[in-house]
């Protein structure tokens, strides 16, 4: 500490001298970067003092003598707070702010404190102009109907947008924490939509968000009854739908851990109706979750399975602020700034609009997921749980895998994508994508933006069972522009059988056709 302290005091000195010299840098901060901060030496010069002293507090966090786990909740909370104390966020420290304040004869302050209000009624900070997208309307527009539904989920059957079709059609299993439509956005950028350009026929679970009001037993639904009467039914509908004994299945984040859970819980009833799976930014071995470690420990564990024993919600506010304040500077301080500070209007973004529309969970279902996944890692390790009567065991998965990771991604980090490698036993593609959890995945070919690597080294680009260390694998991989999508579609394809006719009606007499696309599910918002 006394080195840190010693550093500090030098590099004040050196900075006051800077400030009196008039020599002080640019501050590359992007908090900063107004040109109001660059014409005040005062705004500069204490720019310049609060990223020194957070840099020194982040450094004291580092080096505080407790066990890593603590260490890593203190440095984390040391964040929160840095990032809080800037003094952009004060209408006193910010000149940019109070520039506008001036130039708008007070305006701006006023519209501020209108959109302070207006949030405050929704009980969230906006991030995006939400009446400019319209589920259904601008957004989740892909035609196709729904075709099974009961008390978890609504089953879609997409159109076919090719005259011909791969035999065996697609299943895709979304995160239950967020609403299926970040895969079908709008038309430039909708995965669905480019899939079946592809001429994959898809099939997609719309999970259903439980609310307070409901008197069904949603709220007492368990990890089991997701996996038997969620992934498993929505598996056998689309068998039975396409004629198909195989499909080809695609998991999201945790809709990607549902689906490894539901294929092994499956094979141990020696059914193996998956010919391929995908699994996108999931973690079956949570060795290593990244930030969300420092909200997990036994006593979090234990009040949680407390609190749900008889049933409940865990509430889609809980988890979105829990989200946001991962990402503090881009998700909360900078629209307080822009929102409240400058009174602007957010601007319109899909992505955020879909990041707002926030799930509610089931209890019970959430305090297992919470204790054998984030706290024990009990997945991972043969026979350690059992789900559905059946002792779990992923390494019994020998189904052809494509794997997907994201650089940047601070929920899933993009080696404990890479770690289910180790795990799976069948032949698995790793493809790493640039950007974070979900810029990284929502990344179409249509805006030709960032990149993607693959590995033509390590195996020809399959990882073995065994695996490779995620640090030779990156080290030896190649980068390729654009988007990864094509990579995986032609993947996909080799596993996808032959091009038949494609039919234009949907479901079959098992099961007709109930409403279209998106269909009623996804239409229903936590308060």
């Amino acid at each position: 500490m006394l080195e840190i302290q010693n550093q500090f005091s030098q590099q004040w000195a050196a900075l006051c001298g800077e400030a009196t010299r008039g020599a002080l840098a640019p501050v590359a901060d992007p908090r900063f970067a107004g040109q109001a901060w660059a014409n005040s030496p005062a705004h500069a010069f204490m720019a310049h003092a609060y990223l020194l002293s957070a840099r020194t507090l982040l450094q004291m966090a580092d080096n505080v003598d407790v066990p890593d786990a603590a260490r890593e909740q203190i440095r984390f909370a040391m964040m929160q707070w840095i990032d809080a104390m800037a003094p952009s966020n004060f209408l006193a420290l910010n000149p940019d702010a109070q520039q506008k304040f001036i130039s708008s004869g007070g305006e701006s302050l006023q519209q501020g404190i209108v959109n302070l209000l207006n949030d405050l009624q929704k009980g969230r900070i906006s991030n995006t102009d939400e009446t400019s997208f319209e589920i259904g309307k601008s957004i989740a527009t892909t035609e196709g109907a729904v075709v099974f539904e009961n008390a978890l989920f609504q089953l879609i059957q997409y159109t076919p947008r090719t005259p011909r079709v791969h035999a065996r059609p697609l299943v895709i299993v979304p995160p239950c924490i967020n609403k299926f439509y970040i895969l079908d956005l709008q038309a430039n950028n909708s995965f669905v939509r480019y899939a079946l350009e592809q001429g994959i026929s898809v099939f997609l679970v719309s999970w259903r968000n439980p609310l307070t009001t409901d008197t069904d037993g949603i709220q007492q639904a368990t990890w089991d009854d997701y996996i038997d009467h969620g992934v498993i039914k929505a598996l056998t509908v689309a068998q039975e739908v396409s004629g198909q004994d195989q499909v080809n299945t695609l998991g999201f984040c945790v809709g990607g851990t549902l689906l490894a859970t539901a294929l092994a819980v499956l094979e141990a009833r020696g059914e193996s109706p998956a010919a391929s799976m995908t699994l996108l930014t999931t973690l079956l071995d949570f060795h290593d979750t990244g930030v969300l470690k420092v909200f997990v420990n036994e006593a979090q564990a234990k009040l949680r399975e407390v609190q749900f024993a008889q049933g409940g919600l865990l509430a889609a506010r809980e988890l979105g602020n829990t989200f946001a304040f991962l990402r503090p500077n881009d998700l909360v301080w900078n629209n307080v700034v822009n929102n409240y500070l400058k009174g602007e209007a957010p601007s319109a973004f899909d992505l955020l609009f879909w990041n707002a529309d926030g799930t509610n969970l089931p209890g019970p279902f959430y305090a297992w997921y919470l204790r054998n996944t984030y706290l024990e890692n009990n997945l991972k390790i043969p026979g350690k749980t059992t789900v559905c009567g059946q002792p779990l065991d992923l390494t019994t998965l020998s189904v052809p895998t494509y794997l997907y990771g994201s650089r940047d991604d601070h929920i899933v980090p993009w080696t404990s994508a890479f770690a289910s490698t180790h795990l799976l036993q069948g032949p698995t593609r790793f493809v790493l994508g640039a950007s974070g959890h979900i810029a990284g995945v929502i990344n179409s070919p249509v805006k030709n933006r960032r990149n993607y690597w693959v590995n033509d080294v390590v195996a020809n680009g399959v990882a073995p069972a065994t695996g490779a260390d995620p640090q030779v694998w990156i080290d030896t991989a190649r980068s390729v522009a654009g988007s990864w999508w094509p990579d995986w579609a032609a993947w996909l394809k080799s596993h996808s059988g032959a091009e038949v006719k494609a039919k234009t009606a949907l479901g079959n007499k098992q099961h007709p056709v109930i409403e279209a696309a998106p269909g009623r599910y996804v239409l229903a918002r936590a308060m």
